[in-house]
């Protein structure tokens, strides 16, 4: 007896990342896709998961973890669909109208809310209570969990679209966000980084000023997720957060702009052990999907 199937989506901006996997998160079957228009990656996504059930049986339940901004909640009648995405073609798109010919429970959730879930089950965040997971790439956002579950009010957060200080003096980009401009996504996303320098972080010549500012964006995020959440710690992944020092420099920013008024064992001297990189590195959101799945399972 090898246990049920889960099918698992890791829906992000630039690619999807399909898997099926067993109850024991074993994974059988894996792709990627590039993400296009749902016309194009929905064929492709459910094409995948019926050749995978041929090969190895049926599907008993899906997890999604995908960009948004997107209907998390179970009990609405659009849950599983786009909203207000600023990405091309995605609005009204849902993925229950994809998956809905396979006849099995779907549970879905943001795909950093996915990438937390996987962290702290799995990796960067074992031990935690309360863990804030924050993605740094083509967008940005951030999943905060306590015991586990997801925390949310009518919809999923969207720290990636906070306000922040800009002094224009010192970055006169004015930001590319389209609903707000200079908000955090807006200014320190990996496409706000290469619209601005005309090249990726980690690919710039002399990147230490541009780490530095980039980094003193994210360690507003990061401060105010301590005021308001308390996380026993702070995961940081992404494309972006790949780029040599800027961990390092957003620990020194968050530090100084946190400014000792909190006091907690958790906020080691420099937070060199309070935020962290992924422990899953790049698996993290899909590992997280299979988790949903599974509970999907019921």
């Amino acid at each position: 007896m090898t246990g049920r199937l889960i099918g698992a989506i890791e829906a992000g901006g630039t690619k999807f990342v399909l898997a099926v996997a067993r109850e024991n998160g074993e994974v059988i079957a894996e792709t990627r896709i590039a993400t296009r228009t749902p016309d194009e990656c929905f064929p492709e996504m459910a094409a995948f998961f019926h050749n995978a059930a041929q090969a190895h049986g049926a599907i008993s339940a899906f997890g999604v973890a995908s960009f948004g901004p997107i209907d998390i909640d179970p009990d609405s009648g659009d849950y599983g669909r786009f909203t207000t995405t600023p990405k091309p073609g995605w609005a009204g798109a849902r993925f229950h109208d994809a998956l809905g010919e396979f006849g099995a429970p779907i549970v879905v959730d943001t795909d950093v809310n996915g990438a937390a879930l996987g962290e702290w089950a799995q990796g960067a965040g074992q031990g935690t209570r309360t863990l804030a997971y924050t993605t740094v790439g083509t967008g940005i956002g951030t999943g905060v969990l306590q015991d586990g579950h997801s925390l949310a009010g009518f919809s999923h957060f969207e720290a990636g679209h906070i306000a922040v200080a800009r002094v224009p003096a010192l970055d006169p980009f004015p930001g590319r966000c389209p609903f707000h401009g200079d908000c955090l996504e807006g200014l320190a996303s990996g496409p706000a980084i290469e619209e601005r320098w005309g090249a990726s972080l980690s690919k710039l010549a002399s990147p230490a000023e541009q780490v530095e500012l980039i980094a003193g964006y994210l360690a507003q995020l990061a401060a105010n997720l301590v005021l308001l959440h308390m996380p026993d710690r702070l995961v940081f992944g992404g494309g972006v957060m790949k780029t040599p020092g800027l961990i390092e420099a957003l620990r020194l920013a968050t530090e100084r702009r946190l400014g000792g008024y909190v006091q907690a064992p958790q906020l080691d001297p420099g937070l060199e052990r309070y935020i962290v990189a992924p422990g899953l590195g790049d698996e993290a959101g899909i590992t997280g999907a299979v988790l949903l799945g599974k509970r999907a399972l019921g």
